[in-house]
């Protein structure tokens, strides 16, 4: 099901339950990619989840979208823009008030999946507010730090996250998601990190393992 007229194009899926606010997935996909692509694995999720799949707002040529530009420059190197990533961060913290209020999602069971540049974003997102989301799934990336807002919320978070790496991952290397968890373990924040054997990819034991995780905690 398409809709828009939020701030941001998304797909949504909605919740099995009859009755109150359910609990909701928003999904962030990858560098030129769409809200189609993780939005294929709804189907295999829990029914009473509400999922949202979320287009990023800049288009790329000739097709697909990202959540910020990555320059490849002869001379300096592969980069990217964090000045860009941040306005997406505060992009997604605002469409997820909005999706909550418009759809009356449950505010406080808010779960969060990205792939690849969609899970740089996700940690961006949930360790800026890690009392307001209650789960992460952070495939195929890394946490750029310099996209977190220093938290000055005295509460101890509720986030969980899980965050898994292809072993030959060939665009991410598995090196800069194996930092994650020294970095989670100095937030506080309750994690689980797993290597397959894959490259930048989603594998069968991979999903069955995060929606294993999901289903558990939702």
């Amino acid at each position: 099901m398409t809709t828009a007229p939020l701030s941001l194009e998304h797909l949504i899926r909605p919740s099995s339950l009859k009755e109150g606010r359910p609990p909701v997935l928003f999904m962030f996909h990858g560098y030129g990619s769409n809200e189609e692509d993780l939005f294929s694995f709804a189907p295999e999720l829990p029914p009473e989840l509400c999922i949202i799949s979320v287009r990023a707002p800049y288009a790329l040529e000739p097709f697909g979208h990202a959540w910020y530009a990555i320059n490849f420059d002869a001379e300096y190197g592969k980069w990217s823009d964090d000045e860009q990533a941040k306005i997406s961060r505060d992009k997604i913290i605002a469409f997820i008030e909005e999706a909550c209020s418009t759809y009356h999602l449950d505010q406080n069971n808010i779960s969060l999946l990205g792939f690849s540049q969609g899970t740089i974003l996700g940690y961006a997102v949930a360790l800026s507010y890690p009392t307001k989301f209650k789960n992460l799934i952070a495939l195929s990336g890394y946490i750029n730090e310099n996209l977190l807002i220093a938290s000055t919320d005295a509460e101890k978070p509720d986030l969980n996250i899980y965050a898994s790496h292809g072993t030959v991952d060939e665009v991410i290397p598995v090196s800069w998601a194996q930092k994650a968890p020294e970095v989670l373990k100095k937030m506080g924040i309750l994690h689980t990190y797993e290597e397959f054997p894959m490259g930048h990819g989603v594998s069968p034991q991979n999903f069955y393992a995060f929606s294993k995780w999901l289903k558990d905690r939702i």
